[in-house]
Protein backbone atom coordinates (compact mmCIF):
# COMPACT_ATOMS: atom_id res chain seq x y z
CA UNK A 1 0.00 0.00 0.00
CA UNK A 2 2.98 2.48 -0.78
CA UNK A 3 1.39 5.74 -1.65
CA UNK A 4 -2.16 5.23 -0.30
CA UNK A 5 -3.68 7.61 0.93
CA UNK A 6 -7.40 7.74 2.81
CA UNK A 7 -9.52 10.31 1.59
CA UNK A 8 -10.29 13.18 4.53
CA UNK A 9 -14.77 13.02 4.10
CA UNK A 10 -15.95 16.17 3.46
CA UNK A 11 -17.95 17.75 6.59
CA UNK A 12 -21.15 19.74 5.29
CA UNK A 13 -22.33 20.18 8.55
CA UNK A 14 -19.66 21.19 10.43
CA UNK A 15 -20.26 25.05 9.98
CA UNK A 16 -23.71 24.22 11.60
CA UNK A 17 -22.43 23.90 14.72
CA UNK A 18 -21.72 26.08 17.66
CA UNK A 19 -20.04 25.85 20.95
CA UNK A 20 -20.71 27.38 24.23
CA UNK A 21 -19.14 30.78 25.09
CA UNK A 22 -19.07 29.22 28.95
CA UNK A 23 -18.02 26.01 28.81
CA UNK A 24 -17.08 25.15 25.64
CA UNK A 25 -19.29 22.29 24.51
CA UNK A 26 -20.49 21.37 20.87
CA UNK A 27 -24.03 21.14 19.74
CA UNK A 28 -26.12 22.39 17.27
CA UNK A 29 -28.19 25.03 17.28
CA UNK A 30 -31.55 22.69 17.34
CA UNK A 31 -30.05 20.85 20.51
CA UNK A 32 -29.10 24.38 22.12
CA UNK A 33 -32.88 25.24 21.30
CA UNK A 34 -34.60 22.23 22.33
CA UNK A 35 -32.05 21.24 25.56
CA UNK A 36 -30.18 24.44 26.23
CA UNK A 37 -26.91 23.70 27.31
CA UNK A 38 -26.47 20.78 29.19
CA UNK A 39 -23.52 21.73 31.79
CA UNK A 40 -24.52 25.95 32.37
CA UNK A 41 -28.30 26.28 31.14
CA UNK A 42 -29.47 27.75 34.63
CA UNK A 43 -26.92 30.50 33.68
CA UNK A 44 -26.73 30.83 30.01
CA UNK A 45 -30.40 30.32 29.75
CA UNK A 46 -30.86 29.19 26.17
CA UNK A 47 -33.36 26.81 25.90
CA UNK A 48 -35.82 27.97 23.53
CA UNK A 49 -34.58 31.35 22.49
CA UNK A 50 -32.91 31.67 19.31
CA UNK A 51 -31.27 34.98 20.55
CA UNK A 52 -30.06 34.16 23.10
CA UNK A 53 -28.08 30.92 21.80
CA UNK A 54 -26.44 33.35 18.76
CA UNK A 55 -25.60 35.65 21.62
CA UNK A 56 -23.70 32.89 24.67
CA UNK A 57 -22.65 30.34 21.54
CA UNK A 58 -20.26 30.64 18.66
CA UNK A 59 -19.23 28.99 15.31
CA UNK A 60 -15.61 30.22 15.73
CA UNK A 61 -13.80 27.90 17.70
CA UNK A 62 -10.38 25.58 17.25
CA UNK A 63 -10.34 21.55 18.02
CA UNK A 64 -12.65 18.64 18.86
CA UNK A 65 -12.34 16.67 21.96
CA UNK A 66 -14.81 13.85 22.65
CA UNK A 67 -14.80 13.48 26.54
CA UNK A 68 -16.38 9.91 27.55
CA UNK A 69 -15.66 9.67 31.35
CA UNK A 70 -15.01 13.34 32.40
CA UNK A 71 -14.14 12.24 35.91
CA UNK A 72 -11.49 10.17 35.12
CA UNK A 73 -9.95 12.25 31.73
CA UNK A 74 -7.08 13.97 32.28
CA UNK A 75 -7.77 15.75 29.07
CA UNK A 76 -10.75 17.00 30.46
CA UNK A 77 -9.17 18.08 33.25
CA UNK A 78 -6.48 19.84 31.36
CA UNK A 79 -9.65 21.97 29.70
CA UNK A 80 -11.53 22.04 32.76
CA UNK A 81 -14.45 20.24 31.90
CA UNK A 82 -14.04 17.39 34.28
CA UNK A 83 -17.35 18.46 36.22
CA UNK A 84 -19.42 18.83 32.75
CA UNK A 85 -21.35 16.51 31.06
CA UNK A 86 -19.95 13.75 28.64
CA UNK A 87 -19.71 15.07 25.15
CA UNK A 88 -18.02 17.14 22.25
CA UNK A 89 -15.76 19.91 23.04
CA UNK A 90 -13.86 22.82 21.50
CA UNK A 91 -10.54 23.47 22.62
CA UNK A 92 -10.33 26.77 21.87
CA UNK A 93 -13.52 29.31 21.60
CA UNK A 94 -13.32 32.57 20.52
CA UNK A 95 -15.19 35.03 21.72
CA UNK A 96 -16.81 36.23 25.39
CA UNK A 97 -19.83 35.39 27.05
CA UNK A 98 -22.13 38.76 27.06
CA UNK A 99 -21.82 41.08 29.92
CA UNK A 100 -25.51 40.43 31.17
CA UNK A 101 -23.54 36.65 32.40
CA UNK A 102 -20.79 37.61 33.45
CA UNK A 103 -22.17 39.97 36.46
CA UNK A 104 -24.54 36.87 37.04
CA UNK A 105 -21.21 35.07 37.62
CA UNK A 106 -19.70 37.59 39.56
CA UNK A 107 -22.73 38.00 41.63
CA UNK A 108 -22.69 34.31 42.53
CA UNK A 109 -18.76 34.41 43.10
CA UNK A 110 -17.41 32.67 39.94
CA UNK A 111 -14.40 34.02 37.95
CA UNK A 112 -15.01 33.94 34.17
CA UNK A 113 -12.18 32.64 32.43
CA UNK A 114 -12.84 32.88 27.81
CA UNK A 115 -12.15 29.46 26.70
CA UNK A 116 -9.43 31.05 24.23
CA UNK A 117 -6.48 30.40 25.83
CA UNK A 118 -5.74 33.99 26.24
CA UNK A 119 -5.56 33.46 30.26
CA UNK A 120 -3.49 30.78 31.37
CA UNK A 121 -3.82 28.96 34.62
Amino acid sequence: MSGAQAAIPPQPRAKQLRACLLCSIIQTPADFRKHGCPNCEELMQMKGYTDRIQACTTTHFDGVIGVIDPEQSWVARWQRTSKYVRGMYAVRVKGRIPDDVEAELESRGIKYRPRDQSEQD
